[in-house]
C-alpha cells in the first residue's frame, strides 16, 4: 500500500475503474467498436512501419518521425485499450494502485510524446519547404537524435512529478475512479485532501507541453506558408502544400479532442456529461492511432506506391529435349 505522513489517509491498495459511466447500456456495441479500432490500428501502424523499415528510399528525416510516430500510437493505445476492454467485457473493475499510477505515467507521458513528435514533423517541413537545397545537410542523423532525445527527456522530467504527486494525496474512503483508464484528474478527484496544487501542475503540464508545442507549430506554417507563395508559378505552391496536407490532417485530428478533454475538465467541467468526457478521452488515445497510418498511407506518394506494389511473379522457362 503506498502511504502519505499519516497512515488513516493511505492511498488504497486497489482503485476501481468504471469505465465509461452512464453507457452500461451500450457496453457490448462500444466494447466491440473499439476492439476493432484498437486492432485495425495497431496493424496499419505495422504496416507503415515495416515499409519504412524495408524500404531503403524511405529511410529519410519526414520518415523517421513517421515510424516514432506509428510506434508511438501502438504504445499509447495498448496502455489503455486492453484494461478498457477487461472492464467492458469481463468486469475486470479492479487495478493495483501501483498498476494504476504506472498507467497514468505512461499515458501522459506517450501523449507528451505524440505532441512533440508532431511538433518536430512540422520542423521537418519548415525546413524542407524553407531551405530545401539545405534539407539533407541541416536534419542530419545527429540532429534526428538530439531533437528525439529532448522529446523523450521533456516529457520525462514533466510528467513524472504527476504519479509521485497523485501517490501523496490524501484518501479517505473512496477508491472509485469515474473513468475507463487512471486519467491523472480522473484519479485525483478520489482524494479528499487538497488537490488544488494538482490541479495547478495538470495546467502547467497542458501548457508547458501541447501549449507550447501548438505554438511552435503555428508559427513552423507561417513561416512555410510565407515561403509557399514567394513560390513563381501555383503549380509549385500547390505541390509544396500537398506535402503538408497529411501533417496538418494529423494535428487536426490530435489537437481537437485535447482541447475538447481540456476545456471540460477545467473550464464547463459541470455542463459536460461525464460520459462524454471518458468517451473524448479514449477517442483521443484511440481514434488518432487508426487516421494516421491511413492518412500518410494515402496521402504519401512514397509509401502509398510501395503498399500497392506487389511482387513480380518470376518468368519459369522450359528446356526442351533435343
Amino acid at each position: 500500500m503506498l502511504t502519505n505522513s499519516n497512515s488513516s489517509f493511505s492511498m488504497p491498495s486497489t482503485f476501481l475503474l468504471i469505465g465509461i459511466p452512464g453507457l452500461e447500456g451500450g457496453t457490448l456495441w462500444i466494447s466491440i467498436s473499439f476492439g476493432i479500432i484498437y486492432i485495425l490500428g495497431i496493424l496499419c501502424n505495422c504496416t507503415i512501419l515495416y515499409v519504412i523499415i524495408t524500404e531503403k528510399s524511405l529511410h529519410g528525416p519526414m520518415y523517421f518521425f513517421l515510424s516514432m510516430l506509428a510506434m508511438n500510437e501502438v504504445a499509447l493505445s495498448s496502455t489503455t485499450m486492453p484494461k478498457l476492454l477487461g472492464v467492458l467485457w469481463f468486469g475486470a473493475h479492479q487495478i493495483l494502485a501501483v498498476c494504476c499510477l504506472t498507467q497514468m505515467f505512461f499515458v501522459h507521458l506517450l501523449s507528451g510524446f505524440e505532441s512533440g513528435i508532431l511538433t518536430a514533423m512540422a520542423y521537418d517541413r519548415f525546413i524542407a519547404i524553407c531551405y530545401p537545397l539545405r534539407y539533407v545537410s541541416i536534419l542530419t542523423n545527429v540532429i534526428l537524435g538530439k531533437i528525439s532525445t529532448v522529446i523523450v527527456v521533456r516529457a520525462i522530467v514533466i510528467i513524472l512529478p504527476l504519479p509521485i504527486m497523485t501517490g501523496r494525496l490524501q484518501y479517505c474512503t473512496k477508491n472509485v475512479v469515474y473513468h475507463s483508464y487512471c486519467d491523472h484528474m480522473a484519479v485525483v478527484k478520489v482524494a479528499c485532501g487538497d488537490i488544488q496544487f494538482n490541479n495547478v501542475y495538470g495546467l502547467v503540464v497542458s501548457l508547458s507541453i501541447i501549449g507550447f508545442d501548438l505554438m511552435f507549430v503555428i508559427l513552423s506554417y507561417v513561416m512555410i506558408l510565407r515561403a509557399v507563395y514567394k513560390l513563381p508559378t501555383r503549380q509549385a505552391r500547390r505541390k509544396a502544400l500537398g506535402t503538408c496536407g497529411s501533417h496538418i490532417s494529423v494535428i487536426f485530428i490530435a489537437v481537437v479532442p485535447i482541447v475538447f478533454n481540456f476545456v471540460a475538465y477545467r473550464v464547463v467541467e459541470n455542463t459536460v456529461s461525464l460520459s462524454l468526457q471518458v468517451l473524448c478521452s479514449n477517442i483521443y488515445i484511440l481514434i488518432p492511432s487508426l487516421l494516421n497510418p491511413i492518412i500518410y498511407g494515402l496521402k504519401t506518394k512514397q509509401i502509398r506506391e510501395q503498399l500497392l506494389r506487389t511482387p513480380r511473379p518470376k518468368t519459369v522457362t522450359f528446356k526442351t529435349l533435343q
